[in-house]
Order: C-alpha cells, then structure tokens, then sequence
C-alpha cells in the first residue's frame, strides 16, 4: 500500500503547486501497477467467493481447584 499512499501525497502535492503535470519514475510507476493489480485480484476473489472461509473453534476450560 506504500506506492499507492505515495502516489496520492504526489497528487495532493501537485494539486496544492496548482500545477497540471505530475511526473513519476517508472519504479514508483510500477510499484503502484503491482499494488493496485494485487488489490483488484483479491476483490475479484472476494465477489466471486473462491476465497475459503476460515473456520476458528475455541475452546475454553474453566478449572477453579478447590474452589
């Protein structure tokens, strides 16, 4: 998420400059691409259900001795 909150300071940085142009390296550029492909598969996976649901059991035991 780092090169996505990168890219949104740049653009609120630009903005604030009132400038039209933002410029960015390529490996920042990439970064980004790279984040926001990851984070648009695990939506897809999400809507489409093919994540597994993780089940959790807890299990609790209350020993008071003597009491």
């Amino acid at each position: 998420m780092i090169h996505i909150k990168r890219f949104i300071d740049k653009v609120a940085y630009t903005e604030g400059k009132q400038s039209k142009d933002l410029v960015m390296p390529l490996i920042e550029a990439r970064g980004l691409r790279d984040e926001l492909s990851k984070m648009l598969a695990d939506n897809i996976q999400l809507m489409s259900g093919q994540t597994k649901a993780v089940e959790s059991k807890l299990s609790v035991e209350i020993v008071g001795g003597k009491f």
